[in-house]
């Protein structure tokens, strides 16, 4: 690991250095794509957090929690029968673009050095952070069952799914949570083409796979188009 890594191993290997680090915080009850680099590919590690995200997220609708999301206390519930898929699809189209969105309490984010979900757990009082301008390039409507529907959301570095779930709740004059959150996508590795299956976690299998992800990471193309629902329009974002 240490030679892959590019670290000299002269001496006591026990006193050697090895970086290690991720690409952008998934949630806690969240499954899926999660950027590691380790040595000289923590480097990297940048691109990851300000290249393109994709999720599929289901949500619920009729009620809400302190985190957002299934871990948390119920807060709120509401009727959700007036909720139609026509009118879900007409409120994500609100939500695609650059839109400006509160971060969740329970979060990353750090006060004083500390991350707000760990002040919140002891009880602290915390103050929302204000909202802030994030990016979504594309956001649809896969399933709808109520309670339940389901979103696939590409989006840029600091969103929240969380948050948009909650939103999209508000706008219907409902409320909803996410029930199952996961990361199909990061920069360029996705969870179907690049997941590598626990019976194929052997030395070659892996070294296979880190070949084939330096190949996709030097091929990464420099910006990414926004979607836009008007032709002719396009903005853009670093990787």
């Amino acid at each position: 690991l240490f030679a892959e890594a590019g670290v000299q191993t002269k001496g006591n290997k026990r006193n050697q250095v090895l970086k290690i680090g991720h690409g952008g915080t998934l949630d806690s009850a969240a499954t899926g794509v999660l950027v590691v680099g380790i040595g000289k590919g923590t480097k990297m590690l940048g691109t990851m957090l300000a290249g393109s995200k994709k999720y599929t997220a289901i949500g619920m609708l009729g009620k809400a929690t302190d985190t957002l999301d299934a871990t948390g206390k119920v807060t709120e519930e509401k009727p959700y029968d007036q909720v139609t898929k026509g009118d879900l699809e007409n409120v994500l189209q609100k939500f695609t673009g650059d839109i400006m969105q509160v971060p969740p309490l329970y979060s990353a984010l750090k006060k004083d050095g500390e991350r707000l979900s760990t002040l919140m757990k002891r009880g602290e009082a915390v103050e929302a952070k204000p909202a802030r301008p994030v990016r979504v390039y594309s956001l649809s409507l896969q399933q709808f069952q109520p309670p339940l529907f389901t979103l696939d959301v590409e989006c840029g570095g600091g969103f929240y799914v969380r948050s948009l779930v909650n939103d999209i709740g508000k706008e219907l004059s409902t409320c909803a949570s996410v029930q199952e959150l996961t990361r199909t996508k990061q920069g360029p590795f996705t969870l179907e083409e690049h997941a590598l299956h626990e019976d194929k976690w052997t030395i070659d299998e892996i070294a296979q796979s880190l070949e084939h992800c330096t190949a996709l990471l030097l091929g990464e193309p420099a910006r990414k188009k926004l979607k836009t629902e008007h032709p002719g329009e396009t903005a853009a974002i670093c990787e």
